[in-house]
């Protein structure tokens, strides 16, 4: 399907969308006189920028037009795709949590060094800053569009405490409509102003260049068509070839950064919801002052434990926390791939309830017949192939089968310009795309599970080579989980690759059936010392630490936790230790022993006060270990003991090859020496102090410590 004409006397409006083809010549060019008549009154002062009445003029009008078109979408922010009636302005409902700025690596330059941002107003920490360029990245769902959209309403709002309040102006623009865009200024034009707009491309061209306060997101760089290009105005900007005193803040996956962009851009990453974010949610979105809601909502995810890690995704919790609201009936779910099950069938009987009783029959068989969706879901993961021609899929799925899927939310049109003929001529096209990469796994899944059950194991080798666990894990996930009979050959396949043993154990999570099946499976992993290492990617950390959280929830004991060069912090507010990655972890009830390995850091003691503060809050814990740290010489667990745990927590500290042990009553470290017990004396501390300073002395941590000419900081 396709519509051409030629730019820029028209537009279609539709979400940073063009605006469908009208004629509206006569009446651009009767204001557009008008503009021109005011324009050849001030050419004198044409070049002192922003004095200049033509100027002003031009600006006046641009400004006011792109905070209609940004009003439009920070006022309909949907929370459930299949719930169209009920929209949401984005300041009622955004909720800030997880923000971090990478702010040095280590000398190996492999290690990214991050830091808590206090809020997302810090991502433009100083619009004079030398850089002029921020790099905001988070995994899919995570609410980087949603942040757009806030910082949207901050711009025209002019809010207080915004850093955009005194920015003159704001442009977003959505990268994956911008293919084979030849011009930024022609993108402005043809996708944030209205078709009856007086402006031309270059009155465009020339505020933004005479305009002395601009700031520019680019939305979306992952879903960027034209990546692989050398030369286009977004690249040119990445990199700063391009509006190079112009604040630019470039948003993309954090699979998907780019190879190349300008020296000293700042790196800002979300991290998703952990417990304070998900209950500031509740009561700003959903909940209120009622505490009846709140609680209703917060123990359907506590029954849940195994959704833990999906609700840390912002858009997945946000969907849980709705449809727990609006449906009474939400139960008990022992998997993600049974929980993602209910979901998929709530957006089917939404549509369902509002049909007569003739069509429902068609509908059920839509809902349940999904073989064709499924192949085109599996072509494109294993194509790297994430949206697809309307009319190709159609004749694919069917008119009607396909129209279901857009009415429901689960398929998204977006109409993309199509350039023919020259600059001046362009052609739409509509392009389809699931809502969410995950639904796009979640159909697949059926088919490779079908697939892992009725081929050899090499056929299907072949295919999940195909199918990188750690960019897609939820197929590997759901396919064990929608038919456990294919789950032994996927398994086979994820232990035999690097790193894939570890997480094998997601999978094995996901066979069908209570608690009780991989209770012995849960008890066998956390019978030994269950690791969390730096080493480990993202993929690996979730997997150790959903594990954990469920025998936790589920009494199951676990031996002994060790924290491996990643610890970050406690959030006392959230009871979470945090860790370098940016995720988290709650109260491990059932733990008995926890180690904190960090070699070659210096703990204070502000930061050993707020572990021994996480570790009173473990029922079981018996033993709390420091392994190749520093510590104070001096603390006091005494008075961090509660009621919740009854043990008297041994505390053991290993610096290098000796073995101290808190004395709880004095708040002073004992030297166990061949059967003798001796207190730690000043001299003693510093001489040990002196030897792991030595030691640790390549460590990033000891490293920061020495400033440039050599002096200790």
């Amino acid at each position: 399907m396709k519509r051409a004409r030629k730019f820029p006397d028209c537009k279609r409006e539709n979400h940073f969308q063009g605006t469908k083809c009208v004629n509206v010549k006569g009446k651009v060019n009767k204001q557009r006189r008008i503009i021109d008549n005011k324009l050849e009154e001030s050419e004198e002062g044409e070049n002192v920028p922003m004095v200049d009445p033509k100027i002003a003029e031009i600006k006046k009008i641009f400004t006011e037009q792109l905070k209609v078109k940004y009003q439009t979408l920070y006022d309909a922010v949907q929370p459930i795709p299949y719930i169209k009636d009920k929209l949401y302005c984005v300041d009622s409902v955004y909720v800030e949590r997880g923000i971090e700025v990478m702010v040095a690596r280590d000398q190996t330059g492999q290690k990214e060094i991050w830091e808590s941002l206090d809020s997302y107003h810090n991502l433009i920490p100083k619009l004079q800053v030398a850089s002029k360029r921020s790099l905001l990245e988070g995994e899919a769902g995570y609410g980087k569009s949603t942040l757009t959209l806030q910082l949207a309403y901050d711009w025209c709002n002019r809010v207080d405490r915004s850093p955009l309040k005194d920015v003159d102006v704001l442009v977003i623009l959505l990268l994956r409509q911008l293919g084979g865009m030849p011009s930024i200024y022609q993108a402005i034009r043809q996708f944030l102003l209205p078709k009856d707009t007086v402006l031309e491309v270059s009155d465009i061209e020339n505020i933004i260049q005479k305009t002395a306060s601009v700031v520019i997101i680019l939305d979306g760089y992952d879903e960027y068509p034209d990546q692989d290009k050398l030369e286009t105005d977004v690249i040119n900007i990445i990199q700063r070839d391009m509006f190079q005193q112009i604040h630019v803040i470039l948003t993309t996956r954090s699979s998907c950064i780019p190879q190349e962009f300008a020296p000293h851009t700042r790196r800002v990453r979300l991290n998703g919801f952990d417990e304070t974010a998900r209950d500031k949610y509740i009561r700003k979105a959903i909940a209120g002052s009622d505490d009846m809601v709140a609680k209703r909502i917060k123990r359907r995810l506590i029954e849940n434990p195994v959704l833990g890690d999906l609700c840390q995704v912002p858009l997945f919790f946000v969907m849980f926390a709705h449809m727990t609201h609006e449906r009474e009936e939400v139960g008990e779910f022992n998997s993600v791939t049974s929980f993602f099950s209910y979901m998929i069938s709530c957006f089917h009987s939404h549509m369902r309830n509002k049909l007569k009783d003739k069509n429902v029959n068609e509908f059920n068989d839509i809902e349940a017949n999904h073989r064709e969706l499924d192949k085109l879901a599996l072509e494109g993961l294993c194509e790297v192939r994430m949206v697809w021609d309307r009319n190709e899929m159609c004749s694919k799925l069917g008119e009607g089968f396909y129209k279901h899927y857009i009415k429901i939310g689960i398929l998204i049109e977006d109409e993309i310009l199509d350039m023919q003929k020259g600059p001046e001529l362009f052609e739409y096209k509509i392009e389809v795309r699931f809502y969410h990469k995950i639904f796009c796994e979640w159909y697949a899944a059926h088919l490779l599970a079908d697939y892992a059950v009725d081929n050899s194991f090499s056929d299907l080798r072949e295919t999940l080579k195909r199918l990188d666990p750690f960019d897609l894990h939820y197929v590997y996930r759901f396919a064990c989980g929608l038919k456990p009979s294919a789950a032994e050959n996927i398994l086979q396949y994820l232990k035999s690759i690097r790193e894939g043993e570890q997480f094998s154990m997601l999978c094995i999570l996901e066979q069908k059936g209570k608690m009780d099946n991989i209770r012995e499976t849960v008890a066998d992993l956390c019978s030994d010392v269950v690791v969390i290492a730096n080493k480990d990617n993202k993929l690996q950390l979730r997997s150790t630490i959903q594990l954990l959280e469920i025998a936790s929830s589920n009494a199951i004991p676990i031996a002994s936790v060790s924290i491996e060069n990643c610890f970050q912090s406690v959030d006392l507010d959230a009871w979470n230790i945090l860790l370098g990655s940016g995720l988290c972890f709650s109260n491990l009830s059932s733990v008995e022993e926890l180690r904190i390995n960090e070699m070659g850091r210096e703990l204070t003691t502000r930061e050993v006060e707020t572990i021994f503060k996480f570790a009173s809050q473990c029922l079981k814990l018996r033993t709390l270990r420091f392994d190749c740290c520093f510590l104070p010489q001096s603390l006091s667990l005494k008075k961090f003991e509660t009621d919740i745990n009854p043990n008297e927590i041994e505390v053991q500290w290993i610096p290098l090859a000796s073995w101290f042990r808190l004395n709880n009553d004095t708040g002073t470290w004992e030297d166990r020496f061949k059967g003798k017990i001796e207190v730690i004396t000043s001299e003693k501390y510093e001489t040990e102090m002196q030897r792991f300073r030595k030691e640790w002395s390549h460590t990033h941590w000891q490293m920061s410590r020495i400033t440039k000419n050599g002096q200790e900081t």
